[in-house]
């Protein structure tokens, strides 16, 4: 036998041997893309030219702190999926104090920004788009905080690769062509006309993909945070007061003036006060363990509670014994998860206004175990809503009369189908940003707002968030979460990151609106429950519901009860299966947005960085 055929017969046996095992047992048997390795740092994010932005301050030096906001520049001032303008969250490990630390850099409805304010304009939420639906921005700010108190390097070298990208850099395809698509939208905007629209009046407006993109107002505007850091420090000031110096430019300097001048020209309520008055918090994040792993989240102005409510539930559950999604398994996760979204769509809220939220009775473990009772093991509950933590806080519930208005809504069956974009609009917009150090600095952020098509904000190139649109104007829809100037919306951005022995366990994010806590659920039970490696848990199969309301998008934001996204390569009886639980499925070859994620491997002291097959999420190791 020629040596060539049986080479062919070996791989057509590995071939049907490996076909074998996935279908036994459901699981991934390789990856798209392969894992990362890294003994002395990772740096992980959503463009591979921002992973290199980070590659490049950790070479000089930088911590994992120095390195996350390097990238975080990077991507902001790349656009499509966020800009300067935006929000970060990020959790922060402090190997020295081994606490998690959480950076809440979310803007705050500006002055004038009332439910009856956008009532009168016939608008049931605040508009998706445009300077109506700008609060202020969170994340220079938040920048500038986490480099002032935990990095070690100065403004100027951090913002260095992303003032070489503002000078122009080659743009993407999958940039410059949401440019185009949106061309018509930007064009309402004389400042973005100007940025993202170079060849006006030409067949194609926008850049072509690998044309030079420039950005000299944002460029001007980072000079500008670089020259008050510069002239702080030769006044004798400290790294982390020259930092201050720059912030207070952004905030209460000329760069202020000219955001709120540029916003208000264009429609927009953002005043000199509003950005003075805002201030990045530094939290202490929301925690649970599952099966003695403490897993962290921001609080409950993010949506990152979810996740540990339904790991509290799913904590009573045997899932190994399930099989990795099988119905059974599926249909679990999709009524865990109609159970803890219902929670979040009532309960979650801004923590620093009234009312407070129950959040003690949303993360006790009684609460979890009298949440699991009510599900439905037969079929998709179409009913399912919010439940009452406040007796699990010792508390009367003030909202009954509302809990019973809400269920009365959800037991009419909402059928409308998805839309035909609806894979193209769910994962855009935000982006992730992973990193580690050998020091045992970890960051896990998930930054956003300001994506295309964004409203630039005056001569600052300045791109303005779109998170208006997350808060309520009804309180019997959300009590908590009620449009008020100064209020924080509550947000769909949700970093993670867990510690296991009192390490560094995983570090981990996702871009994708509300099925960000879908999938971030569903990576760590790949990995703790399944036993899959970072890579394969990024790029397995998930499963997502469109039984809550949404977050983002029109007026339109009912639930779709029954709604389903699995991957098309789910087996026929596991298809069959769930349609007589009563789901209508839908099927793509990504569902999930694009996972970012670290895992620590102590026993061999390593990083294995995995950096998913959906988009241009990018990493690099040393």
């Amino acid at each position: 036998m020629k040596l060539k055929q049986l080479f062919l017969i070996v791989l057509a046996a590995g071939i049907s041997y490996a076909a074998m095992a996935q279908s036994f047992n459901n699981l991934p048997v390789n990856t798209q893309k392969p894992p990362l390795h890294g003994k002395h740092w990772m740096a992980i994010t959503g463009k591979p030219l921002a992973a290199t932005a980070g590659a490049i301050v950790f070479s000089k030096g930088g911590n994992a702190v120095d390195a996350s906001c390097a990238m975080l520049a990077a991507t902001c001032t790349m656009f499509d999926v966020l800009s300067w303008g935006g929000e970060t969250q990020a959790l922060i490990y402090n190997p020295k104090t081994k606490k998690v630390i959480a950076i809440n850099a979310l803007g705050v409805a500006p002055t004038g920004a009332t439910a009856d304010f956008f009532k009168s304009k016939g608008m049931g939420y605040p508009p998706q788009y445009g300077p109506l639906a700008a609060v202020t921005p969170g994340t220079p700010g938040g920048l500038m905080v986490m480099l002032a108190e935990y990095g070690t390097m100065s403004l100027k070298d951090v913002l260095a690769p992303a003032m070489q990208l503002a000078e122009g850099y080659p743009i993407e395809a999958q940039t410059a062509n949401s440019f185009e698509r949106s061309k018509e939208t930007l064009k309402q905007w004389p400042y973005s006309k100007a940025v993202f629209l170079p060849h006006l009046g030409e067949k194609r407006e926008a850049p072509v993909a690998g044309e030079i993109f420039v950005q000299k107002d944002l460029l001007a505007t980072l000079q500008k945070l670089i020259d008050a850091e510069q002239q702080a420090l030769k006044k004798g000031k400290s790294r982390k007061e020259a930092i201050y110096a720059a912030y207070d430019r952004f905030y209460k300097g000329d760069l202020a003036k000219e955001i709120a001048r540029g916003t208000q020209e264009q429609g927009g309520l953002i005043t000199e006060k509003d950005l003075a008055n805002w201030k990045v918090i530094t939290e202490e994040p929301l925690m649970v363990n599952y099966k003695g792993i403490d897993v962290y989240k921001m609080q409950q102005w993010t949506q990152g509670p979810v996740m540990l409510q339904a790991l509290n539930m799913l904590e009573n559950i045997d899932l190994k014994a399930m099989g990795f999604n099988s119905a059974k398994y599926i249909h679990t996760l999709y009524q865990v998860m109609n159970l803890t979204f219902a929670d979040r769509d009532f309960y979650y809220g801004d923590p620093y206004f009234g009312p407070e939220e129950p959040i003690k009775g949303l993360l006790s473990k009684e609460y979890a175990k009298e949440r699991v009772k009510a599900i439905n093991w037969e079929r998709n509950d179409t009913k399912a809503g919010p439940g009452d933590p406040y007796p699990f806080e010792g508390k009367t519930n003030p909202y009954k009369d509302y809990l019973k208005q809400w269920s009365q809504a959800a037991s009419t069956t909402y059928t409308s189908p998805l839309s035909e974009d609806y894979l193209h609009q769910v994962f855009l917009g935000t982006t992730s940003v992973e990193a580690a150090d050998k020091e045992g600095w970890v960051v896990s952020i998930t930054p956003s707002g300001g994506w295309n098509p964004a409203c630039i904000a005056g001569k600052t190139g300045i791109g303005l968030s779109q998170r208006m649109q997350s808060f309520v104007t009804d309180p019997k829809e959300n009590p908590y979460n009620v449009v008020e100037p100064g209020k924080r919306p509550r947000v769909t951005l949700t970093p993670t990151l867990a510690l296991k022995d009192g390490k560094p366990f995983l570090s981990f994010a996702v871009q994708g609106g509300d099925t960000q806590d879908q999938n971030l659920l569903q990576f760590f039970l790949n990995m703790v429950e399944f036993g899959m490696t970072v890579q394969e848990a990024t790029e397995a199969p998930n499963v997502n519901s469109d039984q809550l309301w949404l977050s983002l998008g029109g007026e339109d934001r009912k639930p779709k009860y029954g709604n389903m996204l699995l991957h098309e390569s789910t087996p026929p009886y596991v298809r069959k299966e769930l349609q007589g639980m009563g789901y209508r499925l839908r099927f793509g070859d990504r569902t999930s947005g694009p996972i970012n994620a670290i895992y620590f491997d102590w026993e061999h002291g390593s990083f294995w960085g995995g950096s998913s097959n959906h988009g241009e999420d990018y990493g690099i190791g040393w």
